[in-house]
Order: C-alpha cells, then sequence, then structure tokens
C-alpha cells in the first residue's frame, strides 16, 4: 500500500524527549495488577489460524478457541472484507483478528451485530470502532512481538485484545471508571478461561491524555478517541523510532493520523504525519474527554 509523502515536523530533541507534565488520575483510580514483564504468557504460543479456507479456519477455530461456529464464520468473512479494502495487510493482524471474537466485548443486545461494517454501542456514550477502521489502525502500527504499545481509549476492550496476539507488552487507558473496571473484570474472567494472552494487558483508569509515563517509553501508541491537536505527553512517551495512529481534527470528520517520531543524522527528531486514507475519508470518532467531563482541545 503506498501512501503520500508524509508532512514534516522538526522539533528540538530536548523538548521531544522532556518528561511530561505531572499525571492526572482519576479519584479512586484503578489499577489493574498484570503479569510483570519476566512472567507474562508467551502468546507467540498460540496456534494460528489457517488463512486459506474458510471451513478449515471455522474447524480450526471452534476445536482450539471453543468459539460459536456461525461467528466465526462472520468473522472470516469480514475479515476477508478487510483484507479486499487492504485494511489487513499482514498475516500477523489478519491472524490477530481472527483469533479475536469481537462478538465477547460487544454487549448482549448488539452481539448479533458483531461482525457487521459499523460502530457498536457499549454505553457511557462510547463506541467499539467499526472493524475496518480497527483493522486499519492496527495494520498501520505493525506492532513487534516485544513492543511497548499504549492504547488510550480502552472501551470494551477489543482493541487490546487484538494486540494481545501482536506484543506480550500491551497496557490501555479509559477515563471511564465503571467501564475500565467493567472491562478489567473481563479481561481477567477471559484470562482465566481460554484467552491466558489478555492476562498479558496492563489498565488503569485515568485521563489519557497524560499517558503512562512510569511504563513508557511506547514504540507504539494507538489512540482511539477524537481530538483537534496531538497530546504532547503522547508525543513525549512515543519512543524514537516509534509510530502513533490517533484521529486528529473537528468533530465529526477527523484525520485518521499515522505519527512517525524519526530521529536525523544530526540528532534532531522529526515527527511525520501521514493520513492513513489519503485524503479519501474522513473519520469520526468519541471526544477525547477529561477529567471535568469536557473535551481536550487546544
Amino acid at each position: 500500500m503506498s501512501f503520500r509523502p508524509p508532512s514534516r515536523l522538526r522539533i528540538g530533541r530536548r523538548k521531544a524527549l522532556g518528561l511530561a507534565a505531572g499525571m492526572a488520575v482519576l479519584p479512586g483510580a484503578l489499577r489493574r495488577s498484570f503479569a510483570q514483564d519476566d512472567t507474562r504468557f508467551d502468546f507467540t504460543t498460540i496456534e494460528r489460524p489457517p488463512l486459506d479456507s474458510r471451513q478449515a479456519f471455522i474447524d480450526f477455530i471452534t476445536a482450539t478457541r471453543g468459539d460459536d461456529p456461525q461467528m466465526a464464520g462472520r468473522r472470516w468473512d469480514r475479515c476477508q472484507a478487510l483484507i479486499g479494502n487492504s485494511d489487513l495487510w499482514q498475516d500477523k493482524e489478519i491472524e490477530a483478528f481472527l483469533l479475536t471474537p469481537r462478538e465477547i466485548f460487544a454487549l448482549e443486545r448488539n452481539r448479533a451485530r458483531a461482525y457487521e461494517h459499523a460502530f457498536l454501542d457499549i454505553g457511557y456514550g462510547v463506541t467499539i470502532s467499526g472493524p475496518h477502521i480497527v483493522g486499519r489502525m492496527t495494520s498501520a502500527l505493525d506492532v513487534q512481538p516485544d513492543e511497548r504499545t499504549l492504547e488510550i481509549g480502552t472501551g470494551s476492550g477489543y482493541q487490546s485484545a487484538i494486540l494481545a496476539y501482536l506484543t506480550r507488552n500491551p497496557y490501555s487507558i479509559e477515563i471511564i471508571e465503571p467501564l475500565a473496571e467493567r472491562t478489567t473484570a473481563l479481561y481477567a474472567e477471559l484470562a482465566g478461561d481460554r484467552f491466558p494472552e489478555y492476562g498479558n494487558i496492563g489498565t488503569k483508569a485515568a485521563d489519557g491524555y497524560f499517558g503512562w509515563e512510569e511504563q513508557g517509553p511506547f514504540q507504539k501508541i494507538i489512540v482511539t478517541a477524537a481530538i483537534d491537536h496531538i497530546p504532547p505527553p503522547l508525543l513525549q512517551q512515543l519512543d524514537v523510532g516509534g509510530v502513533m495512529v490517533i484521529p486528529v481534527g473537528p468533530p465529526g470528520a477527523q484525520t485518521l493520523l499515522k505519527v512517525s517520531k524519526v530521529e536525523e543524522a544530526d540528532g534532531t527528531l522529526t515527527i511525520t504525519r501521514e493520513d492513513l486514507y489519503q485524503g479519501r475519508r474522513k473519520v469520526s470518532f468519541v471526544p477525547f474527554t477529561n477529567t471535568e467531563g469536557g473535551t481536550w482541545s487546544q
């Protein structure tokens, strides 16, 4: 897939690597106890699904993971649509999508619609993004097994569940405390059942604008809420050579950006921006909210 040449912004090394302002957290902020680096489940031991046959995939996923065969068939069909639309383009992301049961992360009333080309309401005024956007954002990150990833906006938990098949170091922040509690409990339940890889996901309830400084730097950051600028603390916590995917722009019409931090030969850091839809499409995400209940804006 080809992209337009990215725009560039040169920033001073000291400013780019400076520490973020003190992290704001919610009253009574929830932090889940998760595996330390040396005790994390080795997700690479999970058997990978066949990619050459719908029926072979259904047989595999029902036998090895206990998934519902009807839902498995719908997952396969949506995956083929994502591949055809260039939203998934590497085997590792295709496998991660196929291994992740989106229906488990949907509310009961929406589970029959889990693989439709649409976002799904999950309560609290937020949604699960549509599968095509999830696929494109995940593919653009190109997560590697040992990279530390940070998701801003845990929501239902679906996005970080996908990341759990790509890295052993996924972290996620949710600002809505009851939603964070619900998703944390779901991860714990699933990890204790048939998805031990979800035990690797570190979560907390906090204002994602400030990132998670003590767990950084992060090689990959994914933001699933709309904002009119790139939060400086997230840029600071993005490692040199790292990539962030974030929807930036006004309400209802954001540009889905791939933001990269590159070190030039002279030591200067360059921030590049690249439209993942090459100007063909705008996206609409829920607003990036703050602890006062308002939205972050410049």
